[in-house]
């Protein structure tokens, strides 16, 4: 899929939590290309920081050309990012990456969204998309973000680390404690969470996508530096491994290997 290299002017920023914040940016031609599990990047106003930032595509409005991110400040780009004004430009990339297959989720089949943490953003417009019957377990350390903006799309359910709100524990304690059954799992979430949900799945014979968080440089599959162990060979390095930013993020799971 053809990827666009822009200057896009920020429709919207707001914060929803402690450190985390949504940004609308007006990207038609990249809005127009986007598919749920994709992302972009985003590069940085100093000249001294090269790399741009991956971010998950959150929404799309392909009507009015907007694409939304979400993300969470954890260093100098990202907290540069939050500072942004509507109405100032950002230069990105994208449609960057493979997204979740939608014909997974066809109608009549009952699907399990799994999202943890900053891994919740790139499900909204999965759950938009998806035409089949949706169970949605967000599950976070402690703020809530986004999870009322699930609800009209599928029944949600919470889970957090110290029960404050939902379940008490991960997303797969709330697929438990609820008894929830499905015919496949679309995840996006840090590593221990995805290679318990790969578990899960093996051992409940369901099909499963992971969308993996992995450190990113060029976003293009050119540098290798977000290499996963795969169970099959590389065509690019031609060894066991899988790039998350080429040949991802989304991966079904039997071709990852934690």
């Amino acid at each position: 899929m053809a990827k666009v290299m822009e200057s896009a002017r920020i429709f919207r920023q707001t914060r929803l939590a402690d450190g985390v914040y949504s940004m609308w940016l007006e990207t038609k031609d990249i809005a127009e290309k986007a598919v749920p599990g994709q992302f972009i990047s985003l590069y940085t106003k100093d000249s001294a920081k090269l790399l741009p930032r991956p971010i998950s595509i959150c929404e799309v409005d392909r009507e009015k050309g907007l694409l939304r991110i979400v993300y969470r400040v954890l260093g100098s780009g990202t907290e540069e990012f939050s500072r942004y004004k509507e109405g100032e430009t950002v230069e990105l990339m994208g449609p960057l990456g493979n997204g979740f297959p939608l014909k997974a989720g066809a109608a009549g089949r009952k699907a399990f969204l799994i999202g943890g943490g900053i891994g919740i953003p790139p499900m909204l417009e999965l759950a938009k998309q998806l035409s089949c019957e949706k169970q949605i377990i967000l599950g976070y350390r402690d703020s809530l973000f986004l999870n009322e903006e699930f609800q009209p799309y599928g029944n949600v359910f919470l889970a957090t680390e110290d029960g404050s709100v939902g379940t008490k524990g991960n997303v797969l304690d709330a697929v438990r404690e609820h008894g929830l059954k499905g015919d496949v799992i679309f995840a996006c979430g840090p590593t221990p969470m995805l290679k318990a949900i790969k578990a899960y799945a093996s051992e409940n014979q369901i099909e499963c996508y992971l969308s993996l968080e992995e450190r990113m440089a060029c976003g293009i599959g050119a540098c290798l530096a977000c290499v996963c162990k795969s169970s099959g060979i590389d065509e690019h390095s031609m060894v066991h491994n899988k790039r998350v930013c080429k040949d991802g993020p989304v991966f079904q799971a039997e071709e990852v290997d934690f």
